[in-house]
């Protein structure tokens, strides 16, 4: 008896056009990695190699040529890593990830309501007591006189939502050091 399915053929290896697609895909990730400062790039847990050549593309800054020779020796590089996971923790360092933008959404409603209300200073000190009211107080009332004059968005605002943040940020990582400790404790 033989079968009416057509023989199985291998899949064809992808075209030069989409190897080349590919290939500038992870030469724009290595110029994305390029512009993040040193700290940054530590906490993405790169492997050695492809540090050095992005910190080298670093260097190489206003030579053109040469950076971009080593751009595309980055995405060569970048071959052996995983680009997908790497993006995605490189989204969540640039504030893209959906979780970062939860976060920021909450931290300007956050800056809003102690706008409003000076009361809500004590649910950041519920969370935060190592903040510094004093410096918060006056943020706040730079805050506000500079939305008096007309500027919404001025540099006491700015200042007041990083303040916001930093705090934000020390409670995550106090809570990440105190996870950890615990788990190593149970071990």
């Amino acid at each position: 008896m033989t079968s009416s399915l057509p023989p199985s053929r291998p899949e064809a290896p992808p075209s030069k056009t989409r190897r080349k697609k590919a290939m500038l895909a992870l030469q724009d990730l290595g110029e994305r990695l390029s512009a993040l400062s040193r700290e940054r790039l530590a906490r993405l847990d790169l492997p050695e190699t492809l540090l050095i050549a992005i910190l080298e593309a670093k260097r190489l800054e206003g030579k053109h040529e040469a950076r971009r020779r080593q751009m595309q020796y980055v995405g060569r590089l970048m071959r052996e890593v995983d680009a997908a996971a790497l993006a995605q923790r490189l989204a969540g360092l640039e504030g893209d990830s959906p979780q970062a933008k939860a976060r920021r959404a909450q931290l300007e409603r956050l800056r809003e309501r102690f706008l409003a209300d000076e009361g809500v200073l004590g649910e950041i000190l519920s969370w935060a007591p190592q903040a510094d009211v004093q410096h918060l107080r006056a943020l706040r009332r730079k805050a506000l006189e500079e939305r008096q004059k007309g500027e919404p968005t001025g540099e006491a605002y700015r200042a007041l939502y990083q303040e916001l943040k930093a705090l934000f940020h020390a409670r995550e990582t106090d809570e990440g050091l105190d996870a950890a400790a615990e788990q190593g404790a149970e071990e």
